[in-house]
């Protein structure tokens, strides 16, 4: 048989997510000039980009800009895009592990962390990661109902998720309508009673992980006011030092300045306000039958043994009014059935993206991940390229030693079973194209992608916006079958 790599026997890579994890594998994968490599992306939604798309705030159309690049790589001989497919449903991860040399797991973490405190399952107590979703039209989220009458709302974070969701419900009609923020959205932002926008940070102004645009952006909205108590900005004896210490990250440093000058500014009077709250953390919310307020506990920062500055409550307590709280304090993956997983961190346990047994920690041959299933969620987009780029050399390395495994061989007959997998899990004489359509997997290639691309842009340029984007999947896959018209 010819080499490995070769054009007579391509490696042929499987991704799971087509988020930027999964496309700048993709990337480094096939821009290998002396080896021959198919990709084949698979993603349950019947659109790629992952939060490129339905992450990104709407009125940071520059980040989305990376999407060009993403393009480039679909457009390389070699790659196909197979939407709407989920792993798991459509397709089993043993059917994929029999059918290509190398599985990536690119997919993400999908669900967020709990606060785990009394009243957080209450109607108005929400994960900002729904909201984001809610407002950047996916559709799993379309549905969703937020209560936006209340004049006060409460943001329990400070990361770069909390400041977006913050500033969306500052924004002003006529800023959200030059967006591709979901029409379901527009609407209800625009008309909300939210006057109000309070963001908790557990630690203090020096430990706050926004970036500093996201920092800068949020004393610059049109209609709502920057607010800090100056009191805020005393800065505890070991935050100070750390600042002054070549250790100093430059941003924490940096957002400092900027939350100082916040601290000084007098009020406008504006329609809306976002007041900054650091060593602050919610102990409970309370209401009868929805949020109707949050108890917020005082905290105090300390140096523990290892250098590291961490909040402890004070006891002191404060309770505010609210009708909506949005909880952004981290992300966590989802296993799927025959991948190792470790429950506890809600990752792919791994080493340099090699996919390892969580009991006996060896590694599981032609399995990888990449991306915050990988190393957690972390970084921003373009931290994912160097991440894709480690994993994908543990590929390159793996098959230069010759551990990369083979393609399972296919059942001589078709009708006849060969190697199942669980589950009643198809042969492998069967192609993955077969495989999706005996399962009435109803798959969007890329080309039905791109017309769903173009129909969105069509519908958002006598609005002067980007797009409007589809909020069903129905929608989507009735979308793309213009290119099959073609």
């Amino acid at each position: 048989m010819p080499a490995l790599g070769s054009a007579e026997n391509p490696l042929r890579v499987a991704i799971v997510g087509s988020g930027p994890a999964g496309f700048y594998s993709a990337e480094h994968l096939m821009k290998r000039e002396d080896l021959s490599v198919n990709v084949d992306m698979f993603d349950r939604l019947p659109t790629p980009f992952g939060l490129v798309r339905a992450g990104v705030a709407p009125d940071h159309p520059k980040i989305k800009s990376v999407i060009r690049m993403y393009e480039k790589t679909a457009a390389r001989d070699g790659f196909q895009f197979f939407g709407n497919v989920e792993v798991g449903r459509d397709v089993h991860a043993d059917e994929l592990d029999a059918r290509y040399h190398a599985v990536i797991y690119a997919y993400g973490t999908a669900t967020d962390r709990q606060l785990g405190i009394p009243g957080e399952d209450l109607p108005g107590s929400h994960a900002a990661t729904t909201f984001v979703n809610w407002y950047n039209a996916h559709p799993d989220f379309a549905d969703y109902d937020f209560d936006l009458s209340h004049r006060r709302a409460v943001v329990v974070g400070n990361g770069n998720v909390a400041a977006d969701v913050a500033r969306m419900v500052a924004l002003p009609r006529a800023e959200l309508e030059t967006t591709d923020t979901a029409d379901h959205a527009i609407e209800a932002l625009a008309s909300s009673g939210v006057e109000e926008i309070v963001v908790l940070g557990r630690r203090g102004p020096a430990q706050a992980a926004f970036t500093n645009p996201e920092v800068r952006e949020l004393g610059e909205l049109t209609e709502a006011d920057i607010v800090i108590d100056p009191a805020e900005m005393e800065l505890d004896d070991a935050s100070r030092a750390y600042l002054e210490s070549d250790d100093c990250d430059p941003t924490s440093r940096r957002n400092v300045e900027i939350f100082t000058e916040f601290s000084s500014r007098e009020p406008e009077g504006k329609r809306k306000r976002v007041v900054l709250r650091f060593c602050a953390s919610p102990v409970e919310i309370k209401g009868d039958g929805k949020v109707e307020s949050i108890v917020i506990g005082r905290n105090e920062l300390y140096e523990d043994g290892a250098g590291a500055i961490r909040a402890r409550d004070t006891g002191e307590r404060e309770e505010l009014e609210c009708g909506l709280v949005l909880r952004s304090i981290g992300y966590k993956g989802i296993g799927l059935d025959g991948v190792p997983f470790d429950s506890g961190r809600g990752l792919i346990p791994n080493e340099a993206g090699r996919v390892t047994e969580l009991e006996s920690g060896e590694h599981l041959p032609g399995h990888y991940a990449v991306g915050w299933i990988k190393r957690g969620p972390s970084g921003v987009i373009g931290t994912n390229k160097k991440d894709a780029l480690d994993t994908v050399n543990s590929i390159f390395a793996d098959l230069e030693a010759g551990t990369m495994p083979e393609l399972r061989e296919p059942s001589a007959n078709p009708e006849t079973p060969g190697r199942e997998a669980p589950d009643g899990a198809d042969t492998v004489s069967v192609t993955i194209e077969e495989l999706l359509a005996k399962r009435g997997a109803d798959h969007i290639t890329y080309l039905g992608w791109q017309a769903i691309d173009a129909a969105e842009v069509t519908a958002g340029e006598p609005h002067g916006r980007p797009r409007i984007k589809f909020c069903r999947i129905d929608e989507m896959v009735e979308a793309s079958r213009a290119a099959e018209a073609v």
